[in-house]
């Protein structure tokens, strides 16, 4: 109720500052009190949210005024251009995953799971007994605390092979979200400038992360099952790269997964380069169809560097991942996690531990399972119902997202653009390409607020396409 009366009076003084000149004193606290029946408490933290708005202006002792408004004067800031000189690497702007929707727009843009699908409770009574303990006032070890560090090993260890040495405590990092780490991998495993092999399409937050490293992608073509082993032996003997990133497990953006077989070949091709596969298992936690398969499990010789994050699958405020790595990797990886930002949260890595550690989090999950079944195959009948002309090649057996051919000589900005104004907010293939698109696709997320708008988003979907003009060929 006092957010509502808050809310109530903010509108009331936006609408009296509408009216007034620059400068112009507000009622007194006193008189507001008395015309909006609400208490003195309610009234300041009225006053305080249109001071953050930039709309008044507090004068202690005199009162609160409606702010002037000043002349916008651009700055010169040329002698930055000559002080910063040529960027080492040119990192592409805000995707558009990342961007905010605004109020009343179907969303299946987003990467991030709605609130709805997260274990809200388990991480509120988390978070409280985090700040309750030790873990809210003491520095973690460099490496993550000892206790999170053990589960993650344990998860790993536990689809370990009997005849495979699996791995220990000692060979986790935890780190502050994958993206984070995948920068610090790449940067110690990889020399700026060198080449890194990347399935294409792959993560567009890799390719970020590989920018800002400021090493050379070489782009290896992957399908509904995955890279082709051969072709990943011929890029690393033309390249002779030393690093391979991977998603083997419902990558994103196609929701691929690859097979025991393909995954053994892949890692049989990387041991003969002495190289590294750098596995990003982002999806761990969204199997529907079937389960998440690390690669991690079959390696005890270190050439696997494997990602593990709960970010997406705990809440996007705990912000942890975990790489496990073994050997002098490890150690490098360590060397820069440290330089980057010393250690982790410990608040938050004592709240995920507090979270997988719950008998409710086994429940969470099994719920989860069936919440993106229902989700996946609303949005796949959706699509085949009212945008036919969409082919998506792959119903995925786990992750979160649909991969959706667009007709040949699609203008993919322009669809997206179309699309959004129309409320229905989709992604542009073009980003999770490391370099020149394959052809124009969507990538559309199943985990956004309101399910039950699919239908209407596909239709918008199908009628933005039907009415899009497209070239016999792009050049």
């Amino acid at each position: 109720m006092n957010d509502d009366s808050t809310s109530r009076i903010v509108a009331g003084l936006r609408a009296w500052i509408r009216n007034a000149p620059a400068g112009a004193q507000l009622p007194p606290s006193r008189a507001l009190v008395s015309e909006y029946a609400a208490s003195p408490l309610t009234v300041q933290k009225a006053l305080r949210r249109l001071a953050t708005e930039g709309l008044v202006e507090a004068r202690p002792g005199v009162g609160t005024f409606v702010r002037t408004v000043r002349p916008s004067r651009g700055a010169d800031f040329g002698w930055q251009t000559a002080a910063l000189r040529t960027p080492r690497s040119v990192i592409p702007q805000l995707a558009g995953p990342m961007k905010t929707a605004p109020p009343g727009v179907i969303e299946l843009h987003a990467g991030y799971p709605g609130p709805d699908l997260l274990p809200e409770r388990l991480v509120r009574t988390a978070l409280g007994r985090a700040a309750r303990g030790a873990a809210a006032t003491s520095r973690p070890p460099s490496a993550g605390l000892p206790e999170l560090r053990a589960w993650f090993a344990a998860e790993l260890a536990s689809i370990t092979p009997a005849d495979r040495t699996a791995v220990v405590p000692n060979d986790v990092i935890v780190a502050p979200g994958s993206q984070s780490a995948l920068s610090s991998i790449f940067r110690a495993l990889v020399a700026a400038g060198q080449p890194l092999l990347v399935e294409s399409p792959t993560y567009w937050g890799a390719i970020q992360a590989a920018h800002q490293a400021g090493v050379a992608m070489v782009p290896v073509p992957s399908g509904a099952g995955g890279p082709d082993p051969a072709e990943v032996d011929r890029t690393f003997r033309e390249t002779g790269a030393r690093a391979f990133y991977a998603q083997p497990n419902f990558a994103n953006p196609t929701g691929a997964q690859w097979d025991g077989e393909r995954a053994e070949a892949i890692l049989d091709v990387v041991r003969s380069h002495g190289a590294f596969l750098v596995e990003d298992d982002w999806a761990h936690d969204f199997g529907i169809d079937a389960v998440s398969r690390p690669v991690a499990a079959h390696d005890d010789a270190g050439h696997v560097v494997h990602l593990r994050s709960l970010t997406k699958s705990v809440s996007p405020t705990i912000r942890v991942a975990a790489v496990i790595a073994r050997g002098p990797a490890r150690e490098r990886i360590l060397a820069d996690r440290a330089a980057e930002s010393m250690y982790v949260s410990g608040l938050l890595q004592q709240a995920a531990l507090e979270i997988v550690s719950d008998p409710g989090w086994t429940s969470h999950l099994k719920r989860l399972r069936t919440q993106l079944r229902e989700r996946r195959d609303l949005l796949v009948d959706s699509l085949r119902s009212y945008a036919p002309m969409l082919e998506v090649e792959l119903v995925p057996t786990g992750g979160v997202h649909l991969w959706a051919r667009l007709p040949e000589g699609a203008d993919v900005d322009r669809v997206v653009r179309d699309c959004a104004a129309r409320n229905v907010w989709v992604s542009g293939g073009d980003e999770w390409f490391p370099a020149e698109p394959s052809g124009p696709f969507l990538r559309l997320t199943f985990t956004g607020p309101e399910p039950a708008a699919y239908p209407e988003a596909a239709r918008v979907i199908g009628e933005v396409l039907a009415d899009h003009p497209r070239s016999a060929a792009r050049l």
